[in-house]
């Protein structure tokens, strides 16, 4: 039977993050105490070295970088799919035609 994967809310992380911070305790007898996986604690505390208070988004959330980064892929995958889509008009109106169209 598989286990359910648990969710835990940004204050609680950033809480956890500061406890390990803070303490005396060592981080693997805090992550017992929360009840949270060792790795799991120490990928957090990491998260937070590198992003500080951004840390943590939430779901499907992203920072305000990767969000301009996924809007300007999405406007390239559009631009180029009208490029494309102008390339076979092009080719398609430049043929000539194989009916003598004069009368």
């Amino acid at each position: 039977m598989a286990e359910e994967r648990r969710s835990y809310s940004k204050e609680f992380k950033l809480d956890a993050v500061d406890l390990t911070n803070n303490s005396s305790k060592t981080v693997k007898a805090i992550a017992a105490d929360l009840g949270v996986p060792y790795k799991l604690l120490c990928t957090w505390r990491n998260q937070y070295f590198k992003d500080g208070k951004e840390s943590f988004p939430g779901h499907g959330n992203t920072h305000e970088e990767d969000k301009e980064f996924k809007q300007l892929e999405k406007e390239l995958r559009y631009v180029k799919e009208e490029r494309d889509i102008l390339k076979k008009a092009l080719a398609i109106f430049s043929k000539p035609q194989g009916r003598n169209t004069d009368l």
